[in-house]
């Protein structure tokens, strides 16, 4: 299983959007997957169509991360009616804004970790982290293997993703050694914009092989796609297919650095 946080230092970028497109991907690849609602607005609960509510949410989990609290606060996601596949949610709520203030000690961020352990049905998990480096981020890096930092083509969004990087960095010296950054993925591009492709190559020239590829294009599909709480996998047209072929190589990014993890784990040491 591979945990990977996916998460942005400022707010409207699209970091749910993006979250919904790779999980809609692993989906339709079949890869069992649990995606972790940390955002307090929820949106990924919402979008993943989430029907049965369960007894608990994540704010439970994070206060008492044991397996019954883990178990009762997940659900399984709608996408999942139509054609089958493991697509679970731990369902976000407001609550859990309580448990990202200045005070949360550093005991508090590992409980996603702990809980996490006792995930073992899933090959991939989304850690769906807030717009912020508060407890609640700093705890879904924690439980991570990897961080995708989203970023739009702007000014402000790609001051954010440096400030973000240098976070995850500074992190991974102290309270999470086991942190790496996947890279920067840009959202909503357009090629035809002369700011967008200034803006890319500024990215590329800040942070190099960080910044992923394919760039995910501005399409209504994904919007459209999203607000009918289906998987863009499942979407119509033309659009729709071009940006899941775009999650499609993210995705398998993911499953690569996953099997590297499992065949370095596995290999005899000296």
């Amino acid at each position: 299983m591979i945990v990977v946080s996916v998460c942005s230092l400022k707010g409207g970028v699209g970091k749910t959007s993006v979250v919904l497109g790779l999980a809609s991907a692993a989906l339709a690849r079949g890869v069992p997957t649990l995606v972790v609602d940390l955002d307090p607005q929820a949106d990924a609960t919402m979008g993943l169509d989430v029907v049965d509510r369960p007894k608990h949410t994540v704010a439970d989990v994070l206060s008492a991360p044991r397996r019954t609290a883990l178990d009762s606060a997940v659900a399984t996601s709608g996408w999942t009616a139509e054609g089958g596949g493991t697509l679970d949610v731990m369902i976000g709520t407001v609550e859990a804004a309580a448990l990202d203030g200045p005070r949360i000690g550093e005991r508090a961020v590992h409980r996603l970790e702990t809980a996490l352990t006792r995930a073992t049905d899933y090959r991939l998990v989304l850690v769906d982290c807030p717009p912020s480096f508060g407890a609640l981020t700093r705890t879904g890096l924690v439980a991570s293997q990897r961080a995708l930092v989203v970023s739009e083509p702007a000014l402000f969004s790609v001051t954010a993703a440096d400030r973000a990087l240098r976070s995850i960095d500074e992190l991974r010296r102290t309270t999470a050694p086991n942190l790496q950054p996947l890279g920067v993925v840009v959202n909503r591009y357009r090629d035809r914009s002369p700011e967008h492709r200034y803006r890319l190559t500024e990215l590329q020239q800040m942070f190099g092989p960080l910044v992923l590829s394919p760039s995910l294009p501005e399409r209504s599909a994904l919007q459209q796609s999203q607000g009918a709480s289906s998987p863009v996998h499942r979407w119509p047209g033309a659009a729709a297919a071009e940006l899941s072929e775009a999650f499609d190589a993210h995705l398998a990014r993911l499953l690569r650095v996953a099997n590297r993890r499992k065949a370095a784990a596995a290999s005899p040491r000296a």
